[in-house]
């Protein structure tokens, strides 16, 4: 990529400089339950790991390195985080995958290029998956690329793909490996939704498990988890629409409404949030 697109806002009140992004890191990371890169941790993955092991010998550097990458990610430099993750190898893929797909989902406006990042999103999180087969990001944000790019592609393609069993299965590999991943709960309820939206209740169900009290429960336990996020209310608004239609429009328009008012406190927050408040407008 020769040309990232910046984010149109300031984002130097997002800057994590030295100890301050461990200080910040359980609130930043509440959402995907990603552990702080600190050289034991990357130590343990090693130990973990065995095929890793001697990738990651240099703890210390990539641990640096990994925590340089988040501090360029929560400040919306996306693309400078996602050249220096990607670099790292599986240890480093949920900042590489989430920089990229943050990155696609707001920022570029080519169709193209948005489908050719989310299928490189997915490639990262199958290797990933094959080094690190427990490690519950790998498989969140294989479903969130897989998603997002049968969003952009017609349903009968998506269905001929297979994407909606490969969504399904990642959601549910990654829930079962981190109970509490909010994100991944974010997901699951907007995968039952838009399964529902698009091919009605009777056949959702039958094929997908999808049903409408499951992807709202799994909403609910969302914004449990994620009291001040902004996306979590987005999708959530999203989901009731798609799900019941004007008879939840007033809830819906609520939780923009409060999406609008939250706090952000990096880069990706405050993207979101910009989306709550175009929307309503």
């Amino acid at each position: 990529m020769s040309q990232w697109q910046a984010c149109p806002f300031d984002t130097h009140p997002f800057s994590y400089e030295g100890e301050a992004l461990k200080h910040h890191w359980e609130r930043l990371h509440q959402g995907d339950r990603e552990h702080f890169p600190d050289a034991h941790f990357i130590q343990s993955l090693g130990q973990r790991y065995p095929n890793l092991h001697d990738l990651l010998s240099d703890s210390q550097h990539i641990a640096s390195q990994l925590q340089q990458a988040w501090r360029l990610h929560h400040q919306g430099r996306f693309g400078e985080a996602f050249e220096l993750a990607s670099q790292l190898g599986p240890v480093a893929v949920t900042c590489a995958a989430k920089s990229l797909g943050i990155y696609s989902t707001y920022l570029v406006r080519d169709e193209h290029e948005k489908l050719a990042n989310f299928k490189k999103i997915t490639a990262l999180c199958e290797a990933a998956q094959a080094a690190m087969p427990d490690y519950a990001n790998a498989w969140y944000f294989h479903a969130y690329s897989v998603g997002r790019y049968g969003q952009l592609i017609s349903v009968p393609h998506a269905l001929a793909e297979g994407l909606g069993g490969k969504i399904k299965h990642s959601l549910e590999t990654a829930l079962k490996l981190q109970h509490d991943h909010a994100e991944a709960h974010i997901a699951m309820g907007t995968f039952q939704a838009e399964v529902i939206d698009k091919v009605g209740s009777l056949v959702g169900g039958l094929t997908y498990g999808a049903k409408r009290d499951s992807a709202v429960q799994h909403f609910e336990t969302a914004l449990e988890l994620l009291p001040f996020s902004a996306i979590a209310r987005i999708q959530m608004a999203e989901g009731l629409l798609m799900l019941f239609g004007n008879k939840r429009l007033e809830l819906a328009t609520t939780l923009y409404n409060e999406a609008a008012e939250c706090v952000p406190a990096e880069a990706m927050e405050q993207l979101d949030i910009v989306y709550a408040r175009d929307a309503l407008e």
